[in-house]
């Protein structure tokens, strides 16, 4: 890695009164790349800055925005399951995509101590689909799954211009409140409930945590779609999920879950207001992530 990348880790860097704090807040977090990525990018862009893991749950995500948001120093939090849908209903003011999607993933606090969100989940899926050449404006899409990272994606995708946006959750709640945000600021999407693997898409996505562990059952069968579908998946461990599996083994084109996390670097740091300096954040977050 460092041969790749001279001199990324060679900088030195003292904590002091005009460090920024920033973290990542979930349950857990322990297995989470982007807490061992963040202070490696911060060093290769020279920002003076800290990045903080905070495990808790639900209890602790009211007191910790509270006590953050009064620090002048703090600067914001990426946030993560379980806690993406509460935090939205926490802040001050949020974009049109995080209500979109019914979550945040991102929190920032303003000058004035405001803290606003954003979701970028979904939109760096959707940049790493396009980086890997698959088009999406006009495009048939089917999203398996609507929790947090599902409904991220289905908002993303909507604002990316799909022709058609086919959805399936086994949460009648869940679907029934993603379609209503979906085609409140969405209008021009066809958005539809499927119950089976619908004909005519060009882009079939698992949003589930189904290939997480060895023995969890595929959360849609890749055969019966036309041979010409990417089949996608958020999962990011192991690399190459069960469902990834079977579609390469025959003949499919797949998508990895490791892009979205790749192409959310870059957005999040727009989204901070970090200037990373001419960097290509997108390759550095892939070389820190392997």
């Amino acid at each position: 890695m460092n041969a790749q990348l001279p001199g990324l880790f060679t900088g030195q860097f003292t904590v002091n009164g005009a460090t920024r704090l920033y973290g990542t807040i979930g349950d857990p977090i322990r297995q989470l790349r982007l807490t061992a990525m963040m202070p490696q990018i911060f060093a290769a862009a020279g920002v003076n800055a800290v990045w903080l893991p905070f495990e808790g749950g639900a209890e602790l995500l009211p007191l910790l925005l509270d006590g953050l948001g009064k620090l002048r120093n703090f600067a914001g939090l990426t946030v993560t399951t379980p806690h993406e849908a509460a935090v939205l209903r926490l802040l001050g003011r949020a974009t049109r995509r995080a209500e979109a999607a019914g979550s945040a993933n991102l929190v920032r606090r303003e000058r004035d101590g405001t803290l606003a969100g954003d979701n970028v989940e979904g939109a760096g899926f959707v940049r790493g689909l396009e980086a890997q050449g698959h088009r999406l404006r006009g495009a048939s899409v089917w999203v398996v799954g609507l929790g947090a990272v599902g409904g991220a994606i289905a908002a993303a995708l909507c604002e990316a211009g799909v022709g058609r946006l086919l959805l399936t959750e086994i949460q009648r709640m869940r679907i029934d409140a993603t379609i209503d945000r979906l085609s409140r600021h969405y209008p021009d999407v066809p958005v539809a409930e499927v119950a089976t693997p619908p004909k005519g898409i060009h882009v079939a996505i698992n949003a589930t945590p189904l290939g997480l562990r060895p023995e969890d059952p595929l959360s849609f069968d890749p055969l019966v779609l036309s041979p010409d579908v990417v089949v996608a998946d958020v999962v990011m461990t192991p690399a190459e999920t069960p469902l990834l599996h079977h579609a390469r083994t025959h003949g499919r084109r797949i998508h990895h879950g490791r892009h979205m996390l790749d192409h959310q670097v870059p957005l999040t740091l727009d989204w901070f207001d970090i200037d990373a300096k001419g960097l290509d954040v997108v390759a550095l977050a892939r070389a820190i992530g392997r």
